[in-house]
């Protein structure tokens, strides 16, 4: 009978001691929680200057059919109060040229309605428009923070440098540029096989992640039938900011004028006074101009410097521009979507004068490019051209100190195929 008596003091016990350190573990976790709860801070997530947690964020695209008022109005804006924003912000944003398929934000207040408090629309990667009315309604444009890190490439050509660098998933982009560097130096149309180059460009990053395209080359490095050819970045105009680039000797790689005006998918019809249209019953219909076929809204730029003479649309040249250089040479650009310029503009080498269209005579979206010497219509690929503006003597010193670190970078960069032949000679190596 004590054994028993004391066999259930013993299991009391237990329990008692069981229950003794689950209230203690309960107490314990509840602290726990409790110091948790404390030392959790949601950390403050900025975008277009603003903090995100202090609203509740709606993302969308502008639909076919939207408009600024629209999109307020579906989220609880009444219409005397979308006026009075679209009044206060006309002069710093047209609110008429959203456009489809671009995005959008709305801050909104955490309230059961969710009323916005502020637009912000962004027209390309960089730059975003901010429609603020949460207190006094104001608008303007900013950009977001862009990261620029540089990289270094080289590749040998197979069939053609586009697809060189797409075979490493490289934009086509970085071969446009190259073209346009190399243009008077290099036809990129009849590049061989095992013909290589080496080039040193700048990407350009938004928020540190996005990736936002190619900036720029600063040097490049091109081997074509074995001769070799560099190229180097060089501001000349340090108060307007312009620059060009010069090979190893500071001899200039350009000419007066571009070799086209667009970036072009193809030349879609040559420069031939005996050209023979069949829709014209196969008849000779001369054609005194080079066509550059590229897609519609792409950017036309002028050749070279010089005052436009016309800025006008006829049946046949749709909307057009003409420029005259000097007094020897005149360039027109043809079927233009849409005009930037207007007679008596004076524009540089590469600026914008408007976009490719189909406006006038054609059949598909394209420039048509027209240049005179002397007067006469003629092929400009077929002319001895004027080179650019030579680098100045008091420059060419310091030209040829600030590339050499870079032509020393440039030489470092090895080839894909000298890669494979050191780890062939190393493996050699190791097994002896």
């Amino acid at each position: 009978m004590r054994r028993l008596v004391k066999g259930c003091v013993i299991m009391f016990t237990a329990a008692l001691g069981l229950t003794s350190c689950k209230d203690e573990s309960k107490q314990q976790l509840e602290t726990d929680l409790a110091v948790a709860e404390k030392e959790i801070v949601i950390p403050d997530v900025y975008e277009f200057g603003f903090n995100l947690n202090e609203y509740i964020v709606k993302r969308d695209t502008v639909q076919s059919g939207d408009s600024f008022g629209h999109i307020l109005e579906r989220n609880n804006i009444g219409f005397s109060k979308i006026y009075q924003i679209a009044e206060k912000a006309k002069d710093s944003f047209d609110i008429r040229k959203i456009q489809i398929g671009k995005p959008y934000t709305l801050l909104c207040a955490k309230d059961s309605l969710e009323t916005p408090k502020c637009f912000i629309y962004q027209p390309n990667k960089e730059e975003y428009v901010v429609v603020n009315f949460q207190d006094s309604i104001h608008a303007y444009t900013s950009r977001k923070p862009i990261k620029y890190v540089e990289k270094e490439y080289s590749g040998i050509i197979n069939s053609n440098i586009s697809q060189t660098l797409a075979d490493d998933g490289l934009s086509l982009i970085l071969a446009y540029k190259m073209s346009d560097i190399y243009a008077w130096t290099i036809d990129f149309t009849r590049l061989q096989k095992g013909d290589r180059f080496k080039v040193i460009y700048t990407d350009k990053y938004i928020d540190d992640t996005i990736y936002a395209g190619i900036d720029k080359i600063k040097a490049a490095y091109f081997e074509h039938n074995t001769e070799p050819f560099y190229a180097f970045e060089f501001e000349t105009d340090t108060v307007l900011g312009t620059t060009d680039f010069y090979n190893d000797q500071a001899k200039t790689l350009r000419r007066a004028f571009l070799k086209a005006p667009v970036e072009y998918k193809r030349i879609s019809s040559r420069f031939n006074l005996n050209r023979r249209i069949a829709l014209y019953g196969n008849r000779v219909r001369p054609h005194k101009g080079t066509d550059f076929a590229a897609n519609i809204g792409t950017p036309i730029v002028a050749t070279a410097n010089g005052k436009v003479t016309k800025s006008s649309y006829t049946g046949g040249n749709g909307n057009y521009v003409k420029i005259r250089h000097n007094k020897v040479y005149e360039t027109q650009y043809l079927h233009m979507q849409k005009r930037k310029v207007k007679v008596g503009d004076f524009v540089k080498q590469g600026d914008v004068i408007g976009w490719v269209g189909m406006t006038g005579n054609t059949s598909g979206p394209h420039v048509c490019y027209r240049f005179w010497k002397n007067g006469e219509q003629v092929d400009p690929f077929k002319q001895k051209l004027p080179a650019a503006e030579p680098i100045s003597e008091d420059l060419k010193e310091k030209y040829l100190k600030y590339i050499k670190p870079i032509k020393i970078q440039m030489d470092a960069i090895k080839f894909s195929e000298d890669n494979k032949l050191q780890e062939e000679q190393n493996l050699i190596t190791q097994a002896y």
